[in-house]
């Protein structure tokens, strides 16, 4: 028998706690898990959810734990010395310990997460890298498993992880038996950045003819002299003046609108793949799966299974 306990810290988000919950404390999982719900002080600990729940154990349960589960918490403020203490002694004692969303936040002030990789939800990752720099913090994955060490990425993310630990403990089977019940995928391709909010450029006061032009021309073999021409520019002072004001190159700037664009059509409309590539310029098929891949850690067929008809119309001709 596997014991889990789940650490309930004031203000955990339900849902967080509710993950760890129904994939290990399921009435189906107890011929393979014990699972307790413990607290700095045993009682009501308030949810960020408007409710609070029942922790029935002290901090003493992390002690016997073989994996401790650290759901998020709001705010960010550090927990309470003896938190941090039980934390570094249940992980002395061999235990898993594994972070669901901002729990990670907890688990690095226990120093459990120094000089190890990390993740945690993507609106709160900076935030992580900045109060603990010793952290090597992944903002783009869904989980990483680091053996002893555990964290996930935002919220639903740590299904994915639980999934993974289950798989680790018991085999393929069981954990794709629990997604089932669960309605759930047994495995979800890529990471957290393809849900990441896409920020729209503020337009460049200098430039803003040029770029429109540009955004009117993906489909075109643009280039930097390409761009400097429309603007009047030479291509060198061009170059400087728009990274200056953009933040970023031309070609980089370009890239971004490229992916952007293509990033809508696969949303909305029914074009392949290599049609997409055409209309936004990124070349072959291949060439457009490897820049789509990198900047969101899955393919262009898998982006359009999850988001297609989110903003649908009808496909232009």
């Amino acid at each position: 028998m596997h014991r889990v306990v789940a650490l309930a810290l004031p203000d955990v988000v339900a849902f967080d706690l509710a993950i760890p919950a129904q994939i290990f404390g399921h009435e189906d999982e107890r011929g393979r898990y014990s699972f307790r719900v413990c607290a700095a002080q045993p009682g009501l600990v308030p949810t960020t959810s408007g409710y609070s729940i029942l922790a029935a154990d002290g901090l003493g349960a992390l002690l016997s734990a073989d994996t401790v589960v650290v759901p998020g918490y709001a705010p960010l403020n550090d927990p309470p010395a003896e938190v941090c203490v039980a934390l570094r002694q249940a992980a002395a004692n061999g235990a898993r310990m594994v972070s669901v969303c901002t729990g990670a936040f907890a688990l690095a002030a226990a120093g459990l997460l120094d000089g190890k990789r990390a993740t945690t939800h993507w609106r709160n990752a900076e935030r992580l890298q900045t109060l603990y720099p010793g952290v090597a913090v992944d903002a783009d994955v869904l989980y990483i498993d680091q053996g002893s060490v555990s964290t996930s990425a935002g919220v639903a993310a740590g299904i994915d992880l639980c999934l993974h630990l289950v798989r680790k403990d018991y085999g393929t089977e069981a954990a794709n038996s629990i997604a089932r019940r669960m309605v759930v995928a047994p495995h979800r391709e890529g990471g957290q950045v393809q849900f990441m909010e896409r920020a729209v450029a503020a337009p460049l006061a200098l430039f803003a003819d040029t770029c429109a032009w540009a955004r009117q021309n993906l489909a075109e073999p643009l280039t930097v002299d390409d761009l400097a021409a429309h603007a009047g520019w030479a291509p060198r002072s061009f170059t400087r003046k728009f990274t200056a004001e953009a933040g970023m190159t031309p070609l980089r700037w370009l890239n971004d609108q490229r992916i952007g664009e293509a990033c809508r059509l696969l949303e909305t409309t029914d074009l392949t793949v290599q049609a997409v590539a055409s209309r936004t310029g990124l070349g072959t098929t291949a060439n457009f799966r490897l820049h789509f891949t990198r900047k969101f850690n899955t393919t262009p067929s898998s982006y359009r299974r999850l988001y297609q008809g989110r903003n649908r119309h009808a496909a232009p001709t």
